[in-house]
């Protein structure tokens, strides 16, 4: 007997291809019952080389691995999952999306109206879920073949994209779909054949595009500092070299380099010839790192003008001028100003380098001076990691090719005390500073980063406590292609990013340790083995850096063990 048409497929297949239509190249599909009919739309646009499909067992996993998808493309990646807890586990990711501006798109199944509040299997009020994390949220209607059906599919379609991906603003859309039983049927030849006419999805998303927004034009007069935190990326550059301004970069930002990003910021801050003579901030991103920026930022008696790449406002100082778009007016720029941050930058670069070798001393026939330079080259190569030795061996090691994700760690703080500038793509998860999902997070972006071949290496450096939290993550289905991704796990036994706040005064030793520190002594080779992964541990700089520079052709984890 041949199956039943499905509506729900019907409806899924309008859905998904309009997406596609749209942009969408990546799916990520918890598996489901009531979500089958998406799933295996999924599969079948796979199959016709239309998408990337990621099969995610767990779905807090899954959206974590789409938020770093969109982070990488700037395009959403569509999650699909079943009802119930399914959906509240995608929580933790839209709330970083959205206070990211992060592209995202959530798909969840659902049962229709008649079997929710009666205690039906699995369910639960989905609509409304996501609250303000989204800025799009539709309870879609209960497919039933009727006539136009697809074509209102492929309207929402174009709602739910245009309201994720955005033009200056981008976040969370969420379309939560009920759907009846029979769940899946036949695919309709039209989607299978790759035949439809998405012309509708286009020209409606066309249409909802709003104008472009008009920049704000600042003077060149003003003694003026741009601050770039998370996702500033190039723009802050660009702006901060036309308006021939200081650079005051979060190594998160992606926007330290060029000749105007100074080193030792935070401290410069506190200078009264620098930090305070300052008269206006421009920002880029949202900077997190650092009390002395968000100090600057919540002060009243300065002009702050900061950039707007959220729904929520950057305004710590009650006066701040939100933009969607700065443009710099010609003037004489103020060289004295400039100069001073530049000398300030030069004379606080950490020095991190090994010295070099003692050519001359190697080569001598002295057998002292030999002896002496060759101590001192063997004290060289096994010199003991540090916080410090492992956040530059990292840097060093990284390219514009590559990828860096840094995760919430103490050890993203040490890399903005003493990394120089460079140009490579750096991304974190700080629109909320959380532990969670950071693994699925850079696996999403190695995804996206590396996809139809391109080259590269995604790394990301965390400590043992968000390793730990998202250790899930790492499992990955055998019928994928794997990444080339190496997490950099600073393993000090838990917690000593403690040790730098106003608990550590106040608090027991016993209670520091007991709910602070939350001390571990995980086997992460073990975990390795567990989830096919490769491991490396690495207790000096020359043995990080051997593994940071030798062939990856998969996922691994290099382990470097850290003191407190």
């Amino acid at each position: 007997m041949p199956a039943a048409e499905s509506p729900a497929t019907e409806a899924a297949c309008a859905l998904l291809d309009a997406l596609v239509a749209l942009g969408v190249r990546h799916v990520v599909v918890s598996p489901g019952s009531r979500s089958q009919a998406l799933a295996l739309a999924a599969a079948d646009l796979e199959r016709q080389g239309r998408v990337s499909l990621h099969v995610r067992l767990d779905e807090r996993s899954a959206g974590f691995t789409a938020l770093g998808i969109g982070r990488e493309t700037r395009v959403p990646a569509v999650v699909v999952c079943t009802s119930g807890t399914a959906v509240a586990n995608l929580l933790p990711a839209a709330l970083e999306a959205h206070h990211s501006g992060v592209p995202l798109l959530l798909l969840t199944a659902d049962r229709p109206p008649e079997l929710r509040g009666v205690g039906a299997n699995q369910t639960t009020a989905q609509p409304g879920l996501f609250a303000g994390a989204a800025r799009f949220a539709v309870d879609a209607e209960t497919p039933d073949g009727s006539a136009g059906e697809a074509a209102r599919m492929r309207s929402l379609a174009a709602r739910a994209f245009v309201a994720a991906a955005g033009e200056t603003v981008q976040g969370v859309a969420h379309v939560n779909l009920p759907y009846r039983e029979p769940l899946a049927g036949p695919l309709p030849p039209w989607f299978s054949e790759g035949s439809a006419d998405s012309e509708q999805a286009l020209r409606e998303a066309q249409a909802l595009l709003p104008d472009p927004p008009e920049p704000v034009t600042l003077a060149s007069g003003p003694r003026t500092v741009v601050v770039a935190g998370a996702d500033g990326g190039e723009d802050a550059e660009l702006i901060a070299r036309q308006g021939g301004w200081p650079l005051l970069a979060e190594i998160v930002s992606g926007s330290r380099f060029g000749r105007r990003a100074v080193l030792g910021y935070r401290q410069a801050l506190a200078d009264p010839q620098l930090g305070g003579r300052i008269e206006r901030v421009v920002v880029v991103g949202h900077p997190t790192l650092g009390r002395e920026v968000t100090a600057l930022l919540a002060r009243s008696d300065i002009d702050i003008v900061a950039l707007r790449a959220t729904d929520e406002p950057l305004d710590l100082s009650g006066a701040t001028r939100s933009a969607a778009a700065v443009a710099v007016a010609a003037g004489e720029q103020d060289r004295e100003w400039l100069g001073a941050w530049m000398r300030w930058s030069r004379e606080h670069a950490a020095d991190l380098e090994t010295p070099a070798p003692d050519i001359h001393g190697l080569a001598s026939t002295d057998p002292k001076a030999r002896l002496g330079a060759v101590r001192a080259e063997m004290d060289a190569v096994r010199t003991p990691l540090d916080r410090e030795q492992l956040v530059a061996g990292v840097w060093r090691a990284t390219w514009p090719h590559d990828r860096l994700v840094f995760g919430s760690s103490r050890l993203v703080r040490v890399a903005d005390d003493v990394l120089a500038g460079k140009k490579v793509p750096v991304h974190a998860n700080r629109g909320l500073a959380g532990i969670d999902g950071t693994i699925a997070t850079g696996l999403g972006i190695a995804l996206a980063s590396q996809h139809e071949g391109s080259p590269g290496v995604t790394r990301v450096l965390l400590g043992d406590l968000a390793f730990l939290h998202d250790v899930g993550s790492l499992l990955l289905p055998e019928s994928e292609e794997r990444p080339r991704v190496q997490v950099i796990v600073g393993n000090d036994g838990g917690g000593t990013i403690f040790d730098g706040l106003e608990v550590a005064q106040t608090a027991s030793a016993e209670a520091m340790s007991r709910v602070q520190y939350t001390p571990q002594a995980a086997d992460l080779s073990a975990l390795a083995i567990a989830y096919g992964w490769g491991h490396v541990r690495v207790t000096t700089r020359s043995e990080l850096d051997q593994a940071l520079t030798a062939a990856v052709a998969g996922p691994q984890i290099i382990e470097a063990p850290l003191g407190r």
